[in-house]
């Protein structure tokens, strides 16, 4: 099977364009303007294959596109938006499947393409646990989290085996069903050792479980902890719906002046840089 370039044509026809269209646009307009162009691309009739990118893979039997994106992905030639939109558009998912069997650019290929289809979440958790590719794995979770109570129970399972904790955990946080199983997992994990408070406190946030209010509380009143510890657990005690109202005194704890000119920072940039407007802001 020949597999052709049509990322690669664009941007050829684009370069003789964007000379020839020398100062006629400002960038801008380009950056509304290229979009515009791939669009009108790809139904541009093109002497190498005697049609347009679009039905040139319309064209194609199911077996014969999902060849071609595998040849793609193989020979690690670009696939245009022409052929994705073509095999999202006819919904082949079950053909799309046997890519998340092969290498680790056919899994993220594939994952892309499916995306949270219910029938591929248990498939994805099977992949973050047996796969040693972060990229992979990254991309298992963000989906997987979308649809997180089709996996609970055997994410439960992985937990308590000791496979890939730290994503079962987050998967669980983004669990809709309320749960005792989840919730005394995700109340354990904060309990336990006093490390990466901040992780903690996000996955109860995320979980949104009122009933972690009382234990966010707890611990945020107990002397010793940091101050990025303090603002994450008070992010959680408000993202539960919860207030948070002591006077605590971080004036010695060494990331203190840095966070606070970092946030002090950010709000003047959200008001322009004085200098921009010609105003005084002292």
């Amino acid at each position: 099977m020949i597999v052709y370039d049509f990322d690669e044509m664009f941007d050829k026809r684009l370069t003789k364009y964007i000379s020839d269209s020398k100062g006629k646009y400002t960038e801008e307009e380009w950056e509304d303007r290229i979009p515009q162009l791939y669009d009108k691309f790809g139904d541009t009739v093109l002497s190498v294959i005697g049609t347009t990118p679009r039905k040139y893979y319309a064209a194609m039997s199911d077996d014969e596109i999902i060849k071609c994106l595998r040849a793609h992905v193989k020979e690690n030639i670009p696939v245009s938006s022409f052929l994705c939109l073509e095999i999202q558009k006819r919904r082949i998912i079950k053909k799309l499947m046997p890519l998340l069997e092969g290498s680790t650019d056919e899994q993220i290929m594939a994952m892309n393409l499916i995306g949270d289809e219910d029938a591929a979440i248990p498939l994805y958790l099977e992949i973050l646990v047996r796969s040693d590719d972060e990229e992979v794995k990254e991309r298992a979770s963000e989906l997987i989290k979308a649809k997180a109570d089709l996996v609970a129970d055997a994410a439960i399972s992985n937990y308590r085996a000791g496979r890939a904790r730290e994503y079962m955990l987050d998967i669980l946080s983004r669990s809709v069903r309320r749960r005792d199983d989840i919730f005394r997992i995700l109340i354990d994990e904060f309990r336990g050792e006093a490390d990466n408070i901040p992780l903690k406190a996000g996955l109860l946030a995320s979980y949104g479980d009122e009933r972690a209010l009382p234990y966010l509380q707890d611990r945020i009143e107990e002397e010793g902890i940091s101050y990025v510890d303090f603002r994450e657990l008070k992010f959680a005690i408000e993202a539960l719906g919860g207030v948070y109202t002591g006077e605590r005194d971080f004036s010695e704890d060494r990331y203190y002046e840095i966070i606070k000119a970092h946030d002090t920072a950010n709000s003047l940039n959200i008001f322009g840089d004085a200098s921009d407007n010609g105003q005084d802001v002292s």
